[in-house]
């Protein structure tokens, strides 16, 4: 080692000074780690004068402690005097894995340590990592033990996790592989967290309520993933209408909006399969008059496109962790099997088929209501003709004018023109061509 030399070029992308080891030390050693590794020299000052360290047992062991507990590696330590002073060197290797310090990750650019954040980040993980598979500095205290025996308990009824009825909490993560070489990885927090959002403040799911393109209510679903899913469903079902169909003597059918399978499966689809490198946006379900929007942020992964999701496909996730402790409490049955269960289910209820669509970023589910039944129209003040000559355009594809005359007999022409006009105000149906030859379709 040519100390003389390095002093005297000074800091740089693999060299650091630092009179004391301080917090902006431990950011360096991330830094240095997640760059290309260097050297670290304590008891040296920013202009490269040899002030001395203390480079006895005890601080030297606690600042090897701390940077393994807070950062899982394990540079070399090297203490050697130079114009009579003691001087730390701390040598860190460049690390396959990115290291984080207090949650935070750091670079090495030039002769500064800086963070890494934004788009940035999310590029820097996908070199080699999932986000829900990354480890980081969190106390196992953050997790909610109850949740976790809730867990277990549904995922072993189904057969779909073996471990003992006295297994220890740390031993099942271990199991599930949510604790990695001592550490929570960001999927155990946002499963079984005491508060997720504390780290990871997007990680939730907005409910909107709209009435004429107008927000009326917006609730935030905060909590773990699972609360996420039970209570945004509570929420969507308590905007929407049901009704009641009595199947022999003691059987009662709830009949909603949509059939819940496909809100079930929406809801799930757009928690699990969501990009949590996007901070800055969360899940949101827009519920509008005639539809529900389901949006998570991150465009279809794995080389799926629209057409392909619609068809027998492997299951291909960003989220593989996260995916797999869905499947394991029951919440997912086949992993790949979510949108042909949405579009069966619509299909079976006599609805229309869903609209998917990658847009602003994301990945997008339209759930479309049938504004054509008979209950529906009349909630909107149409009356029986009016009613009629929807039906008619359902089942025959347009109407005109001679149609409508023989289905509504002994109503004026002109009259059931105004009709028909209202029904274009209302934007239920079109008018397409001339007055004599005009026809009519459902909008």
């Amino acid at each position: 080692m040519n100390l003389s030399r390095i002093l005297e070029e000074g800091a740089g992308k693999t060299i650091e000074f630092r009179e004391l080891m301080d917090e902006n030390g431990f950011k360096t050693v991330s830094a240095f780690s997640n760059t290309t590794g260097g050297a670290l020299f304590c008891g040296v000052s920013i202009k490269g004068d040899v002030i001395g360290f203390d480079c006895s047992h005890k601080p030297t062991l606690s600042i090897a402690h701390k940077i393994m507990n807070k950062m899982g590696i394990n540079p070399s330590f090297n203490c050697f005097e130079w114009d009579g002073k003691k001087i730390l060197r701390i040598d860190v290797k460049k690390s396959p894995n990115p290291i984080s310090y207090n949650g935070k990750y750091y670079k090495r650019v030039g002769n500064i340590t800086t963070g890494i954040s934004g788009e940035e980040l999310r590029e820097f993980f996908l070199r080699g990592s999932n986000w829900d598979g990354i480890t980081n500095d969190f106390s196992l205290d953050e997790i909610d033990v109850e949740s976790v025996k809730r867990f277990t308990k549904r995922a072993v009824s189904r057969g779909r996790l073996a471990v003992d009825s006295d297994c220890d909490i740390l031993d099942i993560l271990q199991k599930l592989n949510l604790w990695v070489d001592g550490k929570l990885t960001n999927a155990a927090l946002v499963l079984f967290g005491k508060d997720p959002q504390k780290y990871f403040t997007n990680a939730l799911v907005r409910v909107i309520r709209f009435k004429e393109e107008v927000s009326v209510s917006d609730r935030r679903i905060t909590g773990n993933l699972f609360r996420q899913a039970e209570e945004a469903e509570e929420a969507i079902k308590n905007i929407l209408n049901v009704k009641f169909e009595i199947k022999g003597k003691l059987t009662r059918e709830e009949i909603w909006d949509y059939p819940l399978e496909a809100i079930r499966e929406a809801l799930i689809n757009s928690i699990v399969h969501r990009d949590y490198f996007k901070h800055g946006i969360q899940t949101q379900i827009k519920i509008f008059d005639d539809q529900l929007w389901f949006y998570n942020p991150g465009e279809l992964f794995g080389g799926l496109t629209i057409e392909k999701l619609q068809e027998p496909h492997p299951s291909s996730t960003r989220n593989p962790l996260i995916a797999e402790m869905f499947f394991k409490a029951g919440l997912v049955e086949v992993h790949g099997s979510g949108i042909p269960k949405i579009i069966k289910s619509l299909m079976d209820a006599g609805l229309p088929e869903p609209d998917f669509k990658e847009e602003f970023a994301g990945f997008s589910v339209y759930l479309k209501k049938n504004m054509y039944n008979k209950e529906y129209l009349m909630n909107l003040g149409l009356n029986h003709s009016q009613i009629q000559a929807v039906s008619f355009m359902q089942e025959n594809g347009s109407l005109i004018m001679s149609d409508f005359l023989r289905i509504s007999p002994g109503i004026t022409e002109r009259t059931l023109r105004r009709y028909l006009a209202d029904l274009v105000d209302k934007r239920l149906i079109k008018a397409i061509g001339e007055k004599k030859g005009r026809r009519y379709e459902l909008l």
